[in-house]
């Protein structure tokens, strides 16, 4: 059945609201008992500010962002639709829990700048809204999404440009910097970024990575770039602009992706194994070399 997040989210709103309320209701019952007790009306006040209650009301950009990662998770097979509670946090991999939202295979989640892989983390993000709220809403319920991210354009661009560049940062705050999910980043030029969940890493991970993600794509920076180029052959002098600044920045990654295979190709041969009882920070040193700095 087709359902809105919008409609959704309004309900937990008045939730929130509802419970803050009755909490502070309660606190100030409280404090007018304990004013009352000791005496203290000519120093205190019952009253409490909102600030001071100790549950949240709800906010939009907090819940949707809670969404997403809700969703990322999914990807990853951490969380299912079909069961209670985390799905897999290591150990033996039960593919019996997951029939609704089938998890990635591979445990490698390109995050990219532009379409290249149909099955990056957009592309499974929007398979995921459609497949919890429905296919007749799913594009009303992306722009939903995107105008609680509060970006401008089209709704999975905005979304696209989250991953980019907000969703880690996010990650690091909720996990205090001990983050489950991995960032494989390339450097600033975007030329090459995916997620991994920490607990479903194999030794072989990132040889997968390097053959199957990261020489696809410099394979299609290659493509593109020679259309770029034979397209300046026959362009007016408007549109050299554009094609000259766009074979600029395709160049810059390219070289960025060329640099970072090297990094990984050494680490791809040494076939290293993790023990999850080391913890995040022991383990990811060891990779930070191609992961994205933990700031």
């Amino acid at each position: 059945m087709a359902r809105l997040i919008a409609d959704k989210y309004k309900e937990w709103e008045a939730e929130c609201n509802e419970r803050f309320n009755t909490l502070k209701a309660n606190e100030e019952e409280l404090n007018r008992i304990f004013i009352e007790i000791y005496g203290l009306q000519d120093e205190l006040t019952p009253e409490v500010e909102d600030k001071d209650v100790t549950v949240r009301k709800a906010d939009l950009t907090r819940e949707i962002k809670s969404l997403i990662s809700y969703a990322v998770g999914c990807m990853f097979g951490r969380y299912s639709l079909d069961v209670e509670g985390l799905a897999y946090a290591g150990g033996e991999w039960d593919s019996s829990k997951y029939s609704t939202y089938i998890p990635d295979t591979d445990n490698i989640i390109p995050i990219c700048d532009d379409e290249y892989f149909s099955d990056d983390i957009v592309g499974r993000f929007v398979k995921f809204v459609e497949v919890v709220y429905g296919k007749d809403t799913l594009e009303e319920n992306l722009k939903f999404i995107a105008n609680a991210l509060g970006g401008k354009g089209l709704p999975r661009d905005v979304i696209r440009d989250y991953f980019l560049n907000g969703f880690y940062a996010d990650h690091l705050k909720v996990y205090q910097k001990r983050p489950i999910y991995w960032l494989f980043d390339s450097g600033k030029k975007n030329g090459f970024k995916a997620l991994i969940y920490m607990h479903r890493y194999q030794p072989d991970t990132l040889a997968r990575m390097r053959t199957d993600y990261v020489h696809e794509q410099q394979a299609r920076y290659r493509t593109a770039i020679e259309g770029c180029n034979q397209s300046l052959l026959t362009a007016n002098s408007s549109d050299r602009v554009k094609l000259s600044k766009k074979l600029q920045a395709l160049t810059a990654q390219a070289d960025e992706i060329s640099k970072f295979e090297e990094k990984v190709h050494h680490l791809a041969d040494m076939m290293i194994s993790i023990d999850l009882d080391d913890g995040v920070k022991h383990n990811y040193e060891i990779f930070k070399d191609v992961l994205a700095p933990i700031k």
